[in-house]
């Protein structure tokens, strides 16, 4: 493919909109890592991968395993991939996937010892370092309020960095009435606020439990907070004023991970 005014070209950058995610169920991964990473994981959400003639020869393990699963690829030029991506440098490889996401049965009923809820998380960002995060740490599972950012935004995609694929996502969720259907099944629910009065050192992280992270601007809304169980604070001991939301959960659920894998 070589006409970057294609109407093909224009359908899948007119994927960079919400409007057009929500209407087709499908969303756009550009880079060699998360393409890699849902070709390997999640072959089956991939609708279309379209790649250069030079990433064909540089990238020859996610072809071999493309066409191993006998995924529809095509060649583009560069002009093509740029004018389709996000990004200015779409590193050679973007893939169309349909969209996904678990339920919040689903997740319970593997009765899993670590989550996080993101509620009112705006930044893209933040967001998607959240989903790597939580996957590094080896959450069962990330659940995302109704008033959060689209995980499926070209942004948060990117700042996953492949861990979109690697673990279950719930999305559009009712804060309170999740939190009530989490305590229910046994889950403990820690709120993680700089408002907190007890320290991330002292928290009893050994039973299953969620980590509740707020905005970034304005942390967690009091009813939320009070809703919690505890809520905890990550110590500074230096002189920064405050930890960003993404390292903020990067550290609370790597405690987690210590506490459970002890």
């Amino acid at each position: 493919m070589t006409n970057p005014g294609a109407d093909r070209v224009k359908s899948v950058r007119a994927l960079s909109r919400r409007s057009v995610r929500d209407k087709t169920g499908r969303f756009l991964v550009e880079g060699p890592q998360s393409v890699r990473e849902v070709v390997a994981h999640r072959p089956e959400l991939v609708v279309d991968l379209y790649l250069t003639a030079e990433s064909r020869a540089r990238h020859a393990d996610i072809v071999a395993a493309a066409e191993a699963a006998d995924l529809y690829l095509h060649e583009v030029t560069d002009e093509v991939l740029a004018a389709m991506c996000d990004t200015l440098a779409p590193q050679g490889l973007a893939a169309v996937c349909r969209v996904v996401t678990a339920t919040l049965d689903d997740v319970l009923a593997g009765q899993p010892r670590l989550l996080v809820l993101l509620t009112n998380v705006r930044d893209p960002g933040n967001a998607g370092t959240v989903i790597r995060g939580a996957d590094a740490a080896g959450a069962a599972a990330v659940l995302v309020s109704d008033a959060s950012v689209d995980v499926h935004a070209p942004k948060v995609v990117r700042s996953t960095a492949g861990s979109l694929f690697h673990l279950p996502l719930v999305t559009g969720l009712p804060v309170e009435e999740t939190l009530v259907r989490l305590r229910e099944a046994g889950i403990r629910v820690l709120a993680a606020d700089g408002a907190g009065t007890t320290l991330l050192p002292d928290v009893d992280l050994s039973g299953p439990h969620v980590w509740v992270m707020g905005n970034e601007a304005w942390g967690l809304e009091e009813s939320v907070r009070d809703q919690c169980d505890e809520v905890v604070r990550v110590p500074i001991y230096g002189k920064a004023e405050s930890l960003n939301l993404a390292m903020a959960a990067t550290v609370c659920l790597y405690a987690s991970a210590a506490a459970h894998n002890r």
